[in-house]
């Protein structure tokens, strides 16, 4: 997610991050781990603890990153990383061993090494993986200083990561200018689906095109400019793909028809609300993910603290949505920019709320099929605080680690929004987290 255009998350050149209801302006660079958050009233909580894991600093300067993780079929977990007008890395990450590897170096893959605003700096594609176990992620352009133009950045890449002979396919650049915001598989008929992002100042009359890719010949067909930034494609049991619409519309391409519906939207049998924030004007950023066996969309837009469903067997032009319920009752204000489905169809959300240590505190929200609500599994801490360098040889704080705090209790938690959310079939579900760029492991409780 573009945090320059993005007025929920502002992350500046010099590390400072403003999070809704949470003004940082006077943080330094970095912050020592050790010192409790201010003083302030504040509940007692029971914490969910999980073990955190520092993505290699050198893929993520800055110590952001996105939503990009996901399982592939061997158990291992691939994340992309953001190095601001440098480039960016796919990383392996063994969660048996703890060991992280870059496996790709975008600009080798491209055979181009630009930097500042020409470079290829994030990943920032919410990564799948293909029925043959490859990885499919997309890059995506970073920050342009005041003497560079958006015209600088010559685009995004599609690209293929094949875990079995460490190559990587890479695909040319579907629209000029544009970034790769999602890709999405259907490796049974040979094509995968895209979304890009213009990236100037998203909104109304921006550019977000829908696209499909043929895997095999590498041509690329426009299916609708959705002008809905920070859209997910996925693709339904029918090999249906769905990508969402400024306005609250949803694009649906069928392959067997070779035609591209406008499908409208209901949530339990009425227009979606203002609250919803599904269906604005100026829209949040939603998440989107699907179930296991493809007859069932989530979703959950940015600010919205609410997750909703969709029944894909549906017959007609509208979508059926459902109410699941709140992700965190109470909070006043929520953050998710994080969702998944795990392989066995439960719903994983990494949201944050404001608190009063001036934290956006990071929740675990979880629903199986068949709960009658969302359930919030509690506040997110990490066990091992100590799991990276915060200060250099000299005990100066190191730039961009300011996103680790430890609150009056006690806990090391984190201090910003999560990013990017993923449970892997051992039952254990991941999270990442910012400045710097880690991943946190939590095994979450039966019940």
């Amino acid at each position: 997610m573009n945090s320059k255009t993005d007025p929920h998350l502002a992350i500046n050149r010099r590390g400072f991050l403003a999070a809704t209801g949470v003004g940082l302006a006077s943080l330094p660079l970095a912050m020592p781990l050790v010192g409790a958050a201010p003083a302030a009233v504040a509940p007692a909580r029971k914490w969910l603890m999980g073990t955190a894991y520092a993505v290699p600093k050198w893929t993520a300067t800055e110590g952001e990153g996105y939503f990009s993780i996901i399982e592939g079929l061997n158990g291992r977990l691939y994340i992309g990383t953001h190095a601001n007008g440098v480039n960016s890395w796919l990383v392996e990450f063994s969660p048996a061993t703890g060991e992280m590897i870059a496996v790709v170096d975008a600009h080798k893959a491209i055979g181009k090494d630009l930097r500042g605003f020409g470079s290829q700096s994030k990943i920032h594609t919410r990564n799948n993986t293909g029925a043959s176990g490859r990885i499919y992620f997309g890059t995506k352009q970073g920050y342009p200083n005041k003497d560079e133009k958006r015209e600088d950045y010559p685009g995004g890449y599609p690209m293929v990561y094949d875990p079995k002979t460490g190559e990587t396919k890479v695909y040319p650049i579907p629209v000029p200018h544009h970034g790769i915001n999602s890709i999405t598989p259907d490796e049974s008929r040979g094509v995968a689906y895209l979304s890009t992002c213009a990236d100037h100042r998203p909104g109304p009359g921006e550019n977000a095109v829908f696209l499909s890719l043929d895997l095999k010949t590498g041509k690329y067909r426009e299916l609708i400019d959705t002008q809905h930034y920070y859209g997910f494609v996925v693709v339904d049991y029918l090999g249906r793909a769905y990508h969402p619409i400024l306005g609250g519309e949803i694009a649906r391409y069928n392959p067997a028809t070779d035609k591209l519906e406008r499908l409208k939207q209901t949530i339990d049998g009425k227009p979606p609300s203002t609250e919803s924030r599904l269906a604005l004007p100026k829209p949040d950023p939603i998440n989107w993910d699907i179930s296991p066996d493809g007859k069932t969309l989530y979703a959950v837009a940015m600010s919205g603290n609410n997750l909703y469903s969709y029944d894909l067997t549906a017959k007609g032009d509208t979508l059926q949505g459902r109410h699941l319920g709140t992700l965190i009752p109470g909070a006043k204000s929520t953050d998710c920019r994080a969702m998944c489905v795990g392989p066995k169809g439960t719903v994983w959300a990494s949201v944050t709320e404001p608190t009063p240590e001036g934290v956006s505190l990071n929740h675990l929200v979880t629903f199986r099929p068949g709960d009658k609500s969302a359930r919030d599994l509690g506040p997110v801490g990490i066990s091992n605080p100590n799991y990276t360098d915060f200060t250099d040889a000299n005990n100066k704080p190191l730039p961009y680690h300011i996103g680790i705090t430890k609150m009056p209790d006690g806990v090391t938690t984190s201090r910003w929004v999560t990013m990017g959310v993923c449970e892997d079939r051992a039952g254990f579900v991941y999270m990442l987290i910012i400045q710097p760029f880690t991943v946190i492991q939590i095994k979450p409780p039966k019940s």
